[in-house]
């Protein structure tokens, strides 16, 4: 049962909260063809977009998409994810919109695989999210308290812990399992900091990332291949470290990293070129030479 906090939840949503009710089955409004073809209804969108998903794995639908499962489609999810995420870090906002209906198409697809299986239905993906929604904002939906953006993000996890019955496990049991490692390294980091566990000031993280780089020469200079490997994770998790005390992202730091370096290349490339080279016939030199150059020419 989840930890009460002052004020909430109120008594009128209290079974909701502790209880996960599946919705029962409802009677689904039904497109043919010429409907999910062309249908102007703005109103009917997403009535549409779950009729053709249901259309296409129905029998005499798309073989394909019959065959589908929420195992075989975990790598289009991660891919549409990175590619809303890469529009969204371009303000590429002209395409945001087909990004993010390719993720919704996500969505659709594995709530209706899981309503085929009789396991749930987008009604109830919609109604968990919803309810969460609320029993997470007991100052916006309850009596509780939390007028600054710090207060509710304490609360949330309080709340969070309460419901996932963590209290009486590790502090970070759990953090941000699934997530890539850079990604959970921010996420320990900035849990860890909650209850205190932080540097101070940037300068101590600095300071810790000196550190690091030293036990890793050391580790280089014996060679010892484990400890390199253990010291570099060490240097990259107080990197990533000095980006969260900046309240910077450090996937959004390294995709424009990623993104500069791609683009100096290429015109590094192109400048080669000019000079009648390629890349495997120019010495690293020339190609030293062509990086600085590119570097220069492509300064904002």
């Amino acid at each position: 049962m989840p930890r009460p906090i002052a004020g909430w939840p109120p008594p009128a949503i209290l079974p909701s909260i502790i209880i996960f009710h599946p919705a029962p089955p409802c009677y689904r409004l039904v497109m043919d063809d010429p409907q999910m073809i062309d249908c102007p209804d703005d109103s009917r969108q997403l009535e549409r977009l779950r009729a053709i998903v249901h259309r296409l794995r129905a029998p005499g639908g798309c073989p394909w998409d019959a065959e589908q499962t929420h195992q075989s489609l975990l790598p289009n999810l991660i891919e549409e994810t990175y590619e809303t995420a890469d529009t969204i870090r371009r303000g590429d906002v002209s395409h945001l919109r087909e990004e993010l209906g390719d993720l919704l198409l996500q969505v659709v697809l594995h709530s209706e695989i899981a309503e085929q299986d009789g396991n749930f239905r987008l009604e109830d993906v919609a109604r968990g999210i919803a309810e969460k929604l609320v029993r997470r904002h007991p100052h916006v939906f309850g009596d509780s308290a939390a007028a600054t953006s710090k207060a509710v993000l304490k609360q949330w996890e309080e709340i969070k812990r309460g419901e996932k019955g963590h209290q009486d496990q590790p502090y970070l049991h759990h953090v941000g399992h699934g997530l890539p490692a850079l990604l959970r390294a921010s996420k320990l980091q900035k849990k860890a900091a909650k209850v205190g566990f932080d540097w101070p000031t940037q300068t101590g993280v600095l300071g810790k990332i000196r550190e690091e780089l030293l036990e890793l020469e050391a580790a280089v200079d014996v060679p010892d291949p484990a400890a390199i490997d253990e010291e570099l994770g060490d240097l990259l998790f107080s990197v990533v470290n000095l980006a969260r005390h900046r309240g910077s992202d450090p996937e959004l730091l390294l995709a424009a990293t990623n993104t500069k370096f791609e683009q100096r290349f290429a015109k590094m490339e192109q400048l080669l070129r000019e000079q009648a080279l390629t890349l495997d016939a120019a010495t690293l030199d020339q190609m030293e030479a062509a990086w600085q150059a590119a570097k220069s020419d492509l300064k904002p």
